[in-house]
């Protein structure tokens, strides 16, 4: 197998366990928000931290390093559309990431741990989690698209 081969290899590996990982993390707090059982909300939100933190930043990882190495291939970043679009939209879904979901989840699970033995979740935190739900779609739709370029290429 060839390096470009192997390469190619962990960047599907990454792409799975990022996306994966996003989605299903999303269908699974989706669905426990809406039990509005203390217990399962704060349950539910530490495996989020949990989860993003070891999947999420592991598939990142795996994507952004096997990119740039393969991108190599193509020449210039800047050069082909498709490596640009792709680069940029992984890079906004980062930002979106590190400047307002991981600040959510981080009140969030801070909620969570003071209430997982009330009998209420406070209002914060579901207006909290209306902006982890807009916010996070909108994240996830990015690297969708960036998957668009990847597989298609248009020029």
């Amino acid at each position: 197998m060839e390096n470009y081969q192997l390469l190619k290899f962990f960047h599907f590996i990454g792409i799975i366990i990022f996306l994966g990982n996003i989605i299903v993390t999303a269908i699974w707090k989706i669905l426990a928000d809406r039990t509005k059982s203390p217990a399962i909300v704060a349950f539910s939100q530490r495996l989020v931290t949990i989860t993003d933190f070891a999947f999420t930043v592991t598939g990142v990882t795996l994507v952004a390093v096997t990119g740039i190495m393969m991108a190599a291939k193509f020449g210039d970043i800047a050069d082909v559309l498709w490596l640009s679009w792709g680069t940029w939209l992984f890079i906004l879904s980062g930002i979106i990431w590190l400047l307002i979901l991981i600040p959510i989840q981080v009140k969030q699970a801070k909620a969570a741990r003071d209430f997982s033995a009330k009998e209420e979740i406070p209002a914060s935190y579901w207006i909290l989690s209306k902006y982890w739900l807009v916010f996070g779609a909108i994240a996830t739709a990015l690297p969708l698209a960036n998957l668009y370029f990847m597989v298609f290429k248009p020029t």
